[in-house]
């Protein structure tokens, strides 16, 4: 086959393997047209009741259990800190940060916070109430190494 003539077939085999893959690529958007404008759908409501979430895997950031619409988090201020720094805690009852934002990189003490860690919602997040866009199939270390000790978990042996 001439060279020129392979190329042509090549590129057409690859626009058409792409379209066809577009057609069942699956929609997070909706059924509007992504070059479309259209309204933001509205806010969900935030979990609020201060209830502390179990962690799903090992060092994973603890959630946030409460709202923090309009919380200041910019060089001046850390709405966070006003509750979970250590000095505030008895008296917010709020669970006190872990020593480790209070180390820089190579693991030595600081006297006050890291600014590696200063903005606290770039690791710890709100839950809200919405349906979640994909399935969640995530399956427990627990569940799978003790199948017994969990009912209705699932065993790869």
């Amino acid at each position: 086959m001439r060279p020129r003539l392979l190329i042509t077939v090549m590129v057409a085999a690859c626009l058409g393997a792409g379209a066809l893959l577009a057609q069942d690529a699956p929609r997070l958007r909706g059924p509007e047209p992504f070059t479309q404008e259209q309204a933001a759908p509205p806010m969900q409501r935030a979990v609020t009741n201060d209830v502390r979430v179990r962690r799903n895997y090992p060092d994973q950031p603890p959630l946030i259990p409460h709202a923090v619409e309009g919380y200041a988090l910019d060089l001046n201020a850390n709405k966070c800190m006003s509750c979970h720094a250590r000095r505030f805690t008895e008296q917010s009852q709020a669970p006190m940060i872990s020593v480790t934002h209070y180390q820089d990189r190579e693991g030595n003490t600081l006297g006050g916070l890291a600014p590696r860690r200063y903005a606290c919602m770039a690791c710890h997040v709100p839950q809200t109430e919405a349906r979640p866009l994909v399935e969640n199939r995530f399956i427990d270390m627990d569940v799978l190494t003790e199948p017994e000790r969990h009912p209705g978990g699932r065993s790869n042996r």
